[in-house]
Protein backbone atom coordinates (compact mmCIF):
# COMPACT_ATOMS: atom_id res chain seq x y z
CA UNK A 1 0.00 0.00 0.00
CA UNK A 2 1.26 3.19 -1.18
CA UNK A 3 2.79 5.75 2.17
CA UNK A 4 1.73 9.36 1.79
CA UNK A 5 3.40 12.39 3.81
CA UNK A 6 2.16 15.50 3.98
CA UNK A 7 4.83 18.52 4.34
CA UNK A 8 4.52 22.11 4.28
CA UNK A 9 5.53 22.26 0.12
CA UNK A 10 4.46 19.03 -1.05
CA UNK A 11 2.41 15.50 -0.87
CA UNK A 12 5.39 12.52 -0.94
CA UNK A 13 3.73 9.42 -2.07
CA UNK A 14 6.13 6.56 -1.91
CA UNK A 15 4.77 2.95 -3.58
CA UNK A 16 5.50 -0.14 -2.52
CA UNK A 17 7.12 -2.87 -4.76
CA UNK A 18 4.66 -4.33 -6.71
CA UNK A 19 2.59 -1.07 -7.21
CA UNK A 20 5.98 0.23 -8.70
CA UNK A 21 5.74 -2.13 -11.77
CA UNK A 22 2.34 -0.97 -12.50
CA UNK A 23 2.45 2.96 -11.85
CA UNK A 24 5.89 3.03 -13.63
CA UNK A 25 7.41 5.03 -10.36
CA UNK A 26 8.86 4.85 -6.84
CA UNK A 27 7.36 8.41 -5.92
CA UNK A 28 4.93 10.91 -6.77
CA UNK A 29 5.36 14.74 -4.82
CA UNK A 30 2.95 16.95 -6.66
CA UNK A 31 3.23 20.23 -4.61
CA UNK A 32 0.33 21.67 -2.40
CA UNK A 33 0.63 24.43 -4.92
CA UNK A 34 -0.76 21.92 -7.47
CA UNK A 35 -4.16 20.36 -5.55
CA UNK A 36 -6.75 22.10 -6.75
CA UNK A 37 -9.19 19.66 -5.01
CA UNK A 38 -9.04 17.00 -2.21
CA UNK A 39 -11.63 14.54 -1.08
CA UNK A 40 -12.38 11.71 0.92
CA UNK A 41 -13.76 9.18 -1.04
CA UNK A 42 -15.88 5.69 0.28
CA UNK A 43 -15.17 3.57 -2.60
CA UNK A 44 -11.85 4.80 -4.81
CA UNK A 45 -12.08 2.13 -7.21
CA UNK A 46 -15.54 3.53 -9.02
CA UNK A 47 -13.39 7.02 -9.87
CA UNK A 48 -10.39 4.83 -11.80
CA UNK A 49 -12.15 5.43 -15.38
CA UNK A 50 -10.85 4.91 -19.23
CA UNK A 51 -8.01 3.34 -20.64
CA UNK A 52 -5.63 1.66 -18.55
CA UNK A 53 -2.06 0.68 -18.04
CA UNK A 54 -2.40 -0.87 -14.83
CA UNK A 55 -3.50 -4.23 -12.56
CA UNK A 56 -7.38 -4.82 -12.30
CA UNK A 57 -8.80 -7.59 -10.23
CA UNK A 58 -12.63 -6.73 -10.58
CA UNK A 59 -14.50 -5.20 -7.73
CA UNK A 60 -10.91 -5.64 -5.66
CA UNK A 61 -7.58 -3.48 -6.56
CA UNK A 62 -6.72 -0.85 -8.93
CA UNK A 63 -3.12 0.23 -9.52
CA UNK A 64 -1.77 2.02 -12.91
CA UNK A 65 -2.21 4.65 -14.74
CA UNK A 66 -5.68 5.46 -16.36
CA UNK A 67 -7.47 7.85 -19.00
CA UNK A 68 -4.65 7.15 -21.63
CA UNK A 69 -6.76 8.28 -24.60
CA UNK A 70 -8.96 11.13 -23.49
CA UNK A 71 -10.39 11.79 -19.93
CA UNK A 72 -8.65 12.90 -16.91
CA UNK A 73 -5.35 11.14 -16.65
CA UNK A 74 -5.65 9.30 -13.40
CA UNK A 75 -2.53 7.55 -11.35
CA UNK A 76 -4.39 5.22 -8.84
CA UNK A 77 -3.68 2.65 -6.32
CA UNK A 78 -6.82 1.54 -4.94
CA UNK A 79 -8.20 -1.28 -3.01
CA UNK A 80 -11.70 -2.25 -2.04
CA UNK A 81 -12.81 -1.83 1.94
CA UNK A 82 -10.45 1.24 2.13
CA UNK A 83 -11.46 4.46 2.26
CA UNK A 84 -9.82 6.57 -0.62
CA UNK A 85 -8.12 10.14 -1.45
CA UNK A 86 -9.31 11.70 -4.13
CA UNK A 87 -6.81 14.88 -5.61
CA UNK A 88 -7.21 16.98 -8.60
CA UNK A 89 -4.70 18.53 -9.44
CA UNK A 90 -2.96 21.56 -11.64
CA UNK A 91 -1.85 19.34 -14.37
CA UNK A 92 0.92 21.87 -15.85
CA UNK A 93 1.82 21.80 -12.46
CA UNK A 94 3.09 18.34 -12.10
CA UNK A 95 5.23 18.50 -15.43
CA UNK A 96 2.04 17.56 -17.67
CA UNK A 97 1.82 13.73 -15.98
CA UNK A 98 -1.73 13.99 -14.28
CA UNK A 99 -4.59 15.40 -13.36
CA UNK A 100 -5.60 13.45 -10.57
CA UNK A 101 -4.67 10.61 -8.00
CA UNK A 102 -6.73 8.18 -5.97
CA UNK A 103 -5.13 6.04 -3.34
CA UNK A 104 -6.83 3.71 -1.14
CA UNK A 105 -5.12 4.23 2.67
CA UNK A 106 -6.68 3.57 5.74
CA UNK A 107 -5.39 6.86 7.15
CA UNK A 108 -7.27 8.89 4.18
CA UNK A 109 -9.39 10.95 6.52
CA UNK A 110 -6.43 11.96 8.47
CA UNK A 111 -4.71 12.64 5.15
CA UNK A 112 -7.45 14.92 3.50
CA UNK A 113 -7.28 17.18 6.62
CA UNK A 114 -3.69 17.48 7.03
CA UNK A 115 -3.89 18.06 2.91
CA UNK A 116 -6.76 20.60 3.59
CA UNK A 117 -4.93 22.76 6.79
CA UNK A 118 -1.48 22.65 4.34
CA UNK A 119 -3.42 24.18 1.60
CA UNK A 120 -5.45 26.88 3.78
CA UNK A 121 -2.06 27.82 5.40
CA UNK A 122 -0.36 28.72 2.08
CA UNK A 123 -4.03 30.72 0.74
Amino acid sequence: MASVMVTNDVIDIRFTGWERVWVGRERFAPPLTAVRHVALVDSPLRLARGARRGYVVSGFAKIGVWGLYGGPRQLVAARRAEPGLHLVLDRAAVDGEFDEVVLSSPAAPGLVEAITRAMAARA
